[in-house]
């Protein structure tokens, strides 16, 4: 199911089985439904673990209940995590607040927790079950966003369509709330002496790549100027085992730069001020650091206590501040790169 190996002092490989995994915690889930009896109305033999992959998230998710787990012993100074490629990744880290979301809008946690100490033993056996994974995702779900924690690093190459695509991650994880700490771009060739314009084909393609590719990483940094860029050289054969890996280099990422906007993209938190007015003329911004690549992709909803707010793809559900739930909105606009959402106060709600 996950085996851990160790390749060096300090540094140890672990690879986690998630469909072995899915089969392990199906059989625990079984033998508890089957513990309350014969009456419970539930039958998890009718169901073969295999079946339960086709269920869209489910192996994701264990995944990353595991990885909370590993984080929570402590056995570890850096837990590091490689991702599939963007998509597949930006579905992995929306999974825990999806899940967590549709079950609380379809059986509650107080709605759980009197079932479970209810007379009724079917419904009892089934919130425990449901409340334990609940409890696991919503951890796995804490470690995503708790910042100070967790970190991402985008890795990229140095081609227009892979810039495009790095774009829209950033602007996911900026929605998310994930800290993107560093971008690396991949297989940069090194810069080379001048060379004849004359010279043999392979040195005119060498050097027209090379100029490309700076093009391109030049309009990386101008289009993520708060966030570090590092280069990794081409080393022309496949990087393969300890000894490859470690021959490889990372060069020292830019700067960071100062300023208000940097700071508050490192802080990644919605933040809410009252801008002017009071009592019922008062007027709340709610600021979100959200560079949108595409803004006609933008869209806003209200959900009872919940901002629904979706750009380049990507949906996020965020539980308004107590004072914005007694609100209604009045407007929103992208400011540098923030998302501003303006409220004022509903007359039939707001204390008098």
């Amino acid at each position: 199911m996950t085996g851990v190996r160790t390749v060096r002092p300090g540094l140890d490989v672990i690879e986690i089985d998630s469909l072995a995994l899915l089969e392990d915690r199906f059989r625990d889930a079984a033998r508890m439904l089957s513990g309350a009896g014969h009456e419970h109305g539930i039958d998890p033999a009718a169901l073969d673990p295999a079946e339960l992959t086709g269920l869209p998230g489910v192996q994701e998710l264990l995944m990353l209940t595991e990885i909370a787990q590993f984080a929570g012993d402590e056995d570890w100074d850096v837990i590091v995590v490689d991702c599939p490629p963007s998509a597949d990744m930006l579905r992995i880290v929306t999974a825990p607040d999806t899940l967590l979301g549709y079950l609380e809008r379809i059986w509650p946690a107080h709605a759980r927790m009197l079932d479970a100490t209810g007379t009724d033993l079917r419904r009892a056996v089934l919130a425990t079950t449901v409340e334990r994974i609940a409890a696991a995702v919503t951890e796995a779900r804490d470690l995503l966003a708790d910042r100070e924690r967790t970190g991402a690093r985008l890795i990229t190459v140095p081609e227009r369509v892979a810039l495009a695509e790095s774009a829209r991650v950033r602007s996911a994880a900026a929605l998310l709330g994930l800290r993107l700490d560093e971008v690396v771009v991949n297989k940069v060739l090194p810069p080379v002496p001048p060379a004849d314009p004359a010279a043999h084909p392979a040195v005119r393609w060498y050097l027209d790549r090379h100029a490309e590719q700076q093009q391109v990483l030049a309009e990386l940094r101008r289009r993520m100027p708060d966030v570090p860029v590092a280069i990794v050289e081409h080393s022309g054969a496949e990087p393969v085992g300890v000894a490859s890996l470690s021959a490889m280099a990372v060069s020292p990422p830019d700067p960071m730069l100062g300023g208000a906007n940097a700071d508050f993209a490192r802080s990644g938190a919605p933040q809410v001020r009252l801008t002017s007015g009071s009592g019922l003329d008062s007027v709340f911004t709610l600021r979100l650091r959200l560079p949108v690549v595409d803004p006609a992709t933008l869209r806003l909803g209200r959900v009872e206590d919940d901002l629904i707010v979706g750009a380049d793809g990507v949906r996020r559900r965020l539980r308004l501040a107590p004072v914005l739930r007694r609100c209604t909105v009045d407007g929103a606009e992208l400011d540098d790169g923030d998302l501003v959402v303006r409220f004022r106060p509903d007359a039939e709600v707001w204390p008098q």
